[in-house]
């Protein structure tokens, strides 16, 4: 098959989204499958364009087999509304401008979304094209942006959610990465036989027990100390509060939070302002330096916010910590919690509970044969249920069953 995969995010860009679409498109290029990946220049999270694709208006690339289109776009830092909009706005019409042209004969269009302006000049390629159009569901907009009350209800909101409704009609297969996700979308009406699942999981083999982490934790001056660690967006949706919480119980364990996003500089000011010296905080960092971060901790953490919207999330760096083998603490309830109790990798508190995740750390710290086992656990729950390869051959044929249509 012929595969164009349209995506917001892309590597090198730290970010789930990025990802999927990366490894998901590597897996169908080394199946024999043409991909072509239509997206932005390098952006997210910060909004900062690389110095190389400034001036231009579009550049081809290519990347483990996969042609890559990129486009301008009016890039702006991941938070707020307004601006973003603008942000999202321009990719949809550059992707249609200088991506389209570009493509080539394909067989099939699919769209990551959000957002959901670039799945709309999705689905006109694919109507151009006239091939079938696939539309992925990664979050619940606008649902999502209203449970964190960055929209109210109001003229805004009711053309997204028109415009979700109608691009739900228009794909011939809806792909959602939980299981929650197309209940909730069966219960607006998108008919089952539309709807399958094919969860975020993670590369097996970057993320492994076998990664080290020595080299990570003397340049962070780790060495000799008890680690937790959060690695990923620092975003209005994570509630990484109650980690600072934490914190501020347990002087003599280093809480290590890496990744950029909307609500980081709250974090650093707040951190400053109660003189929390034991939490480190540093920057995004590219993927492959991810598995030493990982290894460098002795318990890991996947906290979401005590919003009702995220019992239907699961976030993807949940599948990468039990691929690592790192024991973790899971401040999520829903769908995600009952990942997790079925890996039998993690403990569980209530999220945007700093008390009940200061117990759980005091616990695991006490007990490093428990540590052990959480992680030998999780470790092989991951490879044999959330390999990223063989989700993708999943896809994949979900993929010829519409082109085959």
């Amino acid at each position: 098959m012929r595969i164009a995969y349209v995506c917001h995010y892309f590597v090198p860009e730290p970010a789930a989204p990025a990802a999927r679409v990366h490894e998901f498109a590597r897996a169908w290029v080394h199946a024999g499958h043409e991909v072509t990946v239509i997206t932005t220049f390098p952006n997210h999270p910060l909004g900062r364009i690389p110095p190389a694709y400034r001036g231009r208006w579009w550049a081809t690339e290519h990347l483990d087999g996969i042609r890559v289109l990129r486009n301008w776009l009016y890039a702006v830092p991941n938070r707020g509304v307004g601006r973003r909009g603008l942000d999202h706005l321009s990719f949809m019409l550059t992707a249609l401008v200088f991506g389209l042209p570009r493509l080539g004969r394909v067989d099939v269009v699919v769209a990551s979304s959000p957002t959901l302006f670039s799945a709309l000049s999705a689905w006109l390629m694919a109507r151009i094209r006239r091939v079938p159009f696939v539309l992925e569901v990664r979050d619940l907009w606008p649902e999502a942006i209203v449970g964190l009350g960055l929209m109210r209800p109001g003229p805004a909101v009711w053309l997204l959610e028109g415009l979700a409704r109608f691009l739900y009609r228009q794909a011939a297969l809806v792909v959602v990465v939980t299981q929650a996700f197309a209940d909730r979308l069966a219960e607006q009406g998108v008919p089952r036989r539309k709807l399958a699942v094919i969860a975020n999981g993670a590369d097996t083999r970057l993320f492994s027990p076998e990664a080290d982490g020595s080299c990570a934790r003397k340049a962070l001056g780790l060495d000799e100390k008890f680690v937790v660690a959060y690695i990923g967006s620092h975003g209005l949706s994570h509630g990484l509060g109650a980690v600072l919480d934490a914190a501020s119980r347990q002087p003599d364990v280093t809480y290590l939070l890496v990744g950029d996003g909307a609500d980081r500089e709250r974090l650093l000011a707040d951190r400053d302002q109660r003189g929390l010296r034991n939490v480190v905080m540093q920057g995004s960092v590219d993927k492959a330096r991810v598995p030493g971060l990982y290894a460098a901790a002795d318990v890991c953490l996947v906290p979401l916010r005590d919003v009702p919207i995220f019992d239907a999330f699961v976030p993807s760096k949940l599948f990468e910590m039990l691929a690592a083998g790192r024991p973790i603490i899971g401040a999520v309830r829903g769908e995600a919690r009952d990942i997790l109790t079925r890996s039998g990798g993690a403990l569980l508190v209530e999220p945007e509970r700093g008390d009940q995740l200061a117990e759980a750390v005091d616990r695991l710290r006490a007990d490093p044969d428990l540590r052990a086992e959480l992680a030998r656990t999780g470790r092989a729950f991951a490879v044999e249920h959330y390999d990223r390869d063989t989700l993708a051959a999943e896809y994949l044929e979900l993929l010829g069953n519409v082109v085959g249509r």
